[in-house]
């Protein structure tokens, strides 16, 4: 596990941004930490070590949990799959609906992956859990399996946890 004085550090680049999209809504703004090599470094390490050798694919959620997918990917030696927003993929793609906080989306991913493969599911924020709980399944349909899930930074007020039935790695709190 990273040093604690590493992660607090990479913690305290996360900044806050009030009322963003909409009123209500506390944006948690990550380009400080990503933009940080070290702080970078040390979040990617924290999400991947509790699943280290156990899965074979990295996949991210657009967008943020894109970067963190592929930052993961490579320092676990895995490949990145892509999971969009509707209508984003070229190819043939199976697709989940679900609800956001301030609405509803839908997610796509190709329908290739190989039956059987073990799925590492990563996302930047767990706020209520509906997106993270479509990726997983996203994933089962197309019959790989999530062996791990995991977030940057959680906020336990929203009750994603819940949704996802506890079972979620979580860098950070708020």
């Amino acid at each position: 596990m990273p040093d604690a004085s590493a992660l607090a550090r990479a913690e305290s680049l996360i900044g806050s941004i009030p009322d963003y999209p909409q009123p209500g809504i506390v944006f948690r703004d990550i380009t400080p930490l990503l933009a940080d090599a070290a702080a970078l470094r040390t979040t990617i390490d924290a999400l991947i070590e509790p699943f280290e050798g156990r899965f074979d694919v990295v996949a991210g959620i657009e967008a943020r949990g894109f970067l963190l997918a592929g930052a993961a990917a490579i320092a676990a030696g895995k490949g990145l799959v892509p999971i969009r927003k509707a209508g984003k993929l070229p190819r043939p793609a199976a697709t989940v609906s679900y609800a956001l906080e301030y609405g509803t989306a839908e997610i796509e991913m190709h329908d290739d992956l190989p039956a059987g493969t073990r799925v590492l599911l990563l996302d930047d924020v767990l706020a209520t859990g509906g997106t993270l709980e479509a990726g997983r399944e996203l994933v089962a349909r197309l019959g790989a399996e999530v062996v791990g899930t995991a977030v940057l930074l959680e906020i336990d007020a929203l009750g994603g946890r819940e949704v996802l039935g506890g079972d979620v790695h979580a860098v950070f709190h708020v």
